[in-house]
């Protein structure tokens, strides 16, 4: 005690002798209320600070450093660093730095935690933390270990696992899901986009959601203003599939399940992919399609296909569609009873030293559609 009592008088008269050279307040401390500004301290305005363990005042007008946390009543103008955290009532015109959070009003210029930030108003800047990003507004963007969360956000949100945001005017780009109300920009996540209304690209792993939107890309997309399809198809090797087909006005997802007839082993087949619509009239569409799929007896053997599809459309009714046109497919087997589900090859590479046999040829596919 007594050799803290000798720093703190020290400290003292070092800031006293420093304040006839330097204008503006200086303040050391410990913590509160052991420091140059004593119980004082949370009426005063500092120009610098530092703080052993922490340290409070009113208004920073420079830079403050504590060991632990930065606790200021008002408003900042400078940059806070600290170890654990930083809180601030008001707004800060400058920087954050924490090791575990950074709580503040809001204001101009990046905060960085290794936890989270919160911020109870605007944020014009930027904000990056461990795990999580609050806000009320940002017009910047926030970088999120975990989640990223603003009512409004005009710049773009990035997050391990997912980003939650009322208005969108850039991106948000989740690792698992983005939930937005209105997106005028795009939405990318590894498993899930949910909106209201996108004007943009909705880009996921399996499924997108929203009232509106042109252009998802995912195996499933739930657009209430899309489309939405049944179809029965057949292909040059007797694969006939049951597939749902969902999207917007231009992009669709395609996910199917379907039989071979044509093999005795192998028959079993599932297919996933992106379609688009083109040259859309009352008659008349152009549906072209990527597609992976594959055969399968769930116990030995391989054989994969890749298709490129073009296949001209003809409506019906307004619920009903036939189609059918050529294919360009890619495979790679590994049994004799998939080699021979094709007769012409426009190329081929014979498997040799255990590796797959692999081929290029032209096939067709045509079915019906039922929309809804």
């Amino acid at each position: 005690m007594r050799n803290f009592i000798t720093l703190t008088l020290l400290l003292a008269g070092l800031t006293a002798g420093a304040q006839n050279h330097i204008p503006g307040k200086i303040h050391f401390g410990l913590v509160y209320p052991l420091s140059t500004n004593g119980t004082h301290a949370p009426l005063d305005t500092n120009n610098f600070s530092i703080n052993l363990i922490g340290g409070v005042s009113a208004a920073e007008r420079g830079a403050a450093f504590a060991g632990l946390s930065n606790v200021v009543l008002n408003d900042v103008t400078g940059t806070l660093f600290a170890g654990f955290s930083n809180h601030v009532k008001k707004t800060v015109n400058g920087a954050l730095f924490a090791g575990f959070a950074n709580t503040y009003g809001g204001g101009k210029g990046p905060a960085f935690a290794g936890f989270a930030n919160v911020a109870s108003g605007e944020v014009k800047g930027a904000q990056f933390a461990g795990f999580a990003n609050i806000a009320k507004a940002v017009n910047g963007t926030q970088v999120g270990g975990f989640i990223n969360v603003a009512k409004d956000i005009k710049g773009a949100q990035f997050a391990g696992f997912a980003n939650v945001a009322k208005d969108v005017s850039v991106s948000q780009v989740g690792g698992f899901a983005n939930v937005a109300k209105d997106v005028k920009g795009s939405q990318f996540a590894g498993f899930i986009n949910i909106a209201k209304n996108v004007k943009g690209v909705q880009v996921a792993g399996f499924m997108n959601i929203a009232d509106s939107s042109d252009c998802p890309i995912g195996i499933i997309n739930i657009i209430k203003h899309g489309e939405k399809s049944i179809g029965v198809s057949i292909d040059e090797n007797q694969t006939t599939m049951l597939s749902f087909r969902s999207g917007g006005k231009v992009l669709y997802g395609i996910i199917g399940v379907g039989y071979n007839f044509k093999n005795d082993d192998a028959v079993y087949a599932a297919e996933a992919g992106l379609g688009a619509h083109f040259f859309t009239s009352n008659s008349f569409r152009l549906n072209t399609e990527l597609i992976a799929s594959s055969l399968t007896d769930f116990e030995d053997g391989d054989y994969f296909k890749s298709s490129f599809r073009l296949m001209p459309a003809l409506k019906l009714t307004s619920f009903l569609e036939i189609f059918a046109g050529p294919s360009l497919n890619f495979i790679t087997i590994n049994t004799a009873e998939g080699e021979k589900l094709t007769k012409k090859y426009l190329k081929k590479w014979p498997g040799e030293d255990d590796e797959d046999f692999k081929g290029l040829y032209l096939g067709y596919t045509g079915g019906i559609h039922v929309k809804f």
